[in-house]
């Protein structure tokens, strides 16, 4: 008896230590759609999979120059990922699907990437979605800017891409994230349930995030959207300035604020390989 295999192609990125495994789908669908959630849930597995905070699909796009897709730990289709998309950016550069410049087509809208390359360096800034303050855009219950008091902790909440719930805290190295973040992702007020991210002021331009991830229901070592919505909601108290310098676990992010929202950060293969199925 003759045995054929099956392998999916694959490669592991990771931003700022948030990792993904991307499928590249430019010509032709890999993973039927229905089983993409379950696939995630499976090579996502750090013990019995790859492992992994999410997985990247990449196709052509209609509106934009490509099409990102991401799926995550708990089955479920985020609508957009900060250091996912810097992943798939530099996938699809070291691919050559763009050299500089690429509009990425997003269920969060038509994201414009631009990358430059260092002698050891590669930095893409992302053109992320304008924060939404407003409690319909989060979305979130009530009408104005959200603010609710949670676990006894006064929490704001932004959309840039995706909910995020921002928590201004003095001592971040103290915060018991697995404690507190589930209440307030699943409070009720969130719709949608939303990302947790608790945030020092370190200095007039300069903050440290910890982020709990929606879909991954842990703390990641970064969060691009997360990084964006803590430099915006702190923005917004009066506490940072236009530019942002953004530490995390992981490494740091660069944030600009105003007319337009910009994120940028590195991007880094890890490696690649092939799934026998």
């Amino acid at each position: 008896m003759v045995y054929t295999t099956i392998s999916i192609p694959f490669c592991k990125l990771h931003g700022n230590g948030n990792d993904f495994l991307l499928i590249d789908e430019l010509e032709g669908t890999r993973i039927p759609d229905q089983m993409k959630g379950e696939f995630a849930e499976l090579y996502c597995d750090r013990r019995f999979g790859v492992g992994a905070d999410g997985v990247l699909f990449l196709s052509a796009g209609t509106e934009g120059d490509l099409r990102m897709r991401i799926f995550q730990p708990d089955r479920s289709e985020a609508e957009m990922c900060g250091n996912g998309i810097r992943c798939f950016a530099r996938y699809a550069f070291d691919q050559g699907y763009f050299t500089e410049t690429c509009n990425v087509e997003t269920p969060a809208g038509v994201l414009p990437v631009h990358v430059s390359i260092g002698d050891s360096t590669f930095l893409a800034q992302i053109h992320m979605p304008d924060p939404a303050f407003d409690c319909p855009g989060i979305p979130a219950t009530g009408e104005g800017v959200y603010q609710q008091t949670i676990a006894g902790l006064t929490v704001h909440a932004t959309n840039t891409g995706v909910p995020h719930a921002v928590v201004i805290v003095d001592d971040l190295a103290a915060v018991d994230v697995p404690g507190l973040a589930p209440q307030i992702r699943h409070h009720p007020s969130f719709l949608k349930g939303a990302n947790v991210n608790f945030v020092q002021v370190t200095g007039p331009d300069a903050i440290s995030v910890r982020t709990f991830e929606r879909g991954v229901e842990d703390e990641t070592l970064c969060c691009g959207t997360g990084a964006t919505a803590s430099a915006a909601v702190a923005h917004r108290l009066g506490l940072v300035g236009d530019h942002v310098a953004v530490e995390t676990a992981g490494g740091p992010l660069w944030i600009t604020l105003g007319k337009e929202t910009l994120m940028e950060g590195p991007a880094v293969t890890v490696f690649v390989g092939e799934i026998p199925l």
